[in-house]
């Protein structure tokens, strides 16, 4: 049976079509492909940088506010110099505010915090005074500085939380309670000036409390991961796509995407 050179004509057109339609598919499927490793390199991007953030340890300073010039350099100094150690200080008043009471401010900043580090800088100044006055122990006193309380209470709310502790003392300050040497961290006494964080003892000394920072926070990393620990098993199908990084549901959106094209273009230009 001969066929009419229309007939043939039609029939390679039809063919030439289903070629060029699946070249389409190929063409299309390869974009998506190129396009998934696009925006998983953007969005690896994105997660190793927010990553990044969650990484870095945040640590409360315990600082009161300044009442000299020179005194609110010094603070500046010091929390430049944490943040460029991959640090993250938070001091309540200063850089973080709460509506609810102080103490409570307090309490909830240093729960997500893995160090302490006390500024204890001269809050109040008397020329002279009397200590134990009245008693068989009573003691004059002269030029005395004190620090402000709150280095105490917030050095005692981060002892019972095992958070590595670092206290820095202004020369003249009186050093009592927890602002004394003899216990668990080290006490460094200074002028506050700019020039003490180019010495090698503040260097040595911040290095070494900054490795047990680090330490804290690797290991609340780690028990907070076991205890969160999802099973991908026991969950929905929603509750599993909730689940999903950034990365990994744009991933899975491209698959279903070119997974769909294709079925597109198989069923016009191929149909049963």
């Amino acid at each position: 049976m001969k066929i009419s050179k229309w007939g043939a004509q039609k029939k390679n057109a039809a063919t030439g079509a289903k070629i060029g339609s699946a070249y389409i598919f190929l063409y299309i499927t390869n974009s998506l492909f190129y396009v998934t490793k696009l925006v998983r390199y953007h969005c690896q991007s994105f997660d190793k940088i927010l990553f990044k953030i969650m990484e870095q340890p945040k640590v409360f300073m315990s600082v009161g506010s300044y009442s000299t010039t020179q005194q609110n350099e010094f603070i500046e100094c010091i929390q430049k110099r944490l943040s460029s150690e991959n640090l993250n200080p938070n001091t309540v008043g200063r850089n973080k505010f709460g509506s609810e009471s102080p103490l409570k401010t307090v309490k909830d900043l240093m729960d997500e915090c893995a160090g302490m580090l006390v500024i204890a800088l001269e809050r109040t100044y008397f020329e002279n005074g009397i200590e134990k006055r009245g008693g068989p122990q009573e003691t004059n006193l002269s030029k005395i500085k004190l620090a402000t309380p709150w280095n105490q209470i917030e050095s005692a709310m981060a002892y019972t939380r095992g958070l590595p502790i670092l206290v820095i003392l202004e020369n003249g300050v009186k050093a009592e309670g927890l602002l004394e040497k003899g216990y668990d961290w080290y006490v460094m006494n200074v002028n506050p000036t700019p020039n003490l964080l180019m010495t090698d003892e503040f260097n040595g000394v911040l290095s070494s409390w900054k490795t047990k920072v680090e330490q804290f926070n690797s290991n609340r990393q780690k028990l907070t991961e076991a205890k969160t620990k999802i099973d991908p098993t026991e969950l929905t199908i929603g509750e599993l796509i909730t689940n999903l990084k950034p990365a990994q549901l744009w991933s899975v959106l491209a698959a279903i995407a070119a997974l769909l094209a294709g079925v597109f273009f198989l069923g016009r230009h191929f149909p049963a």
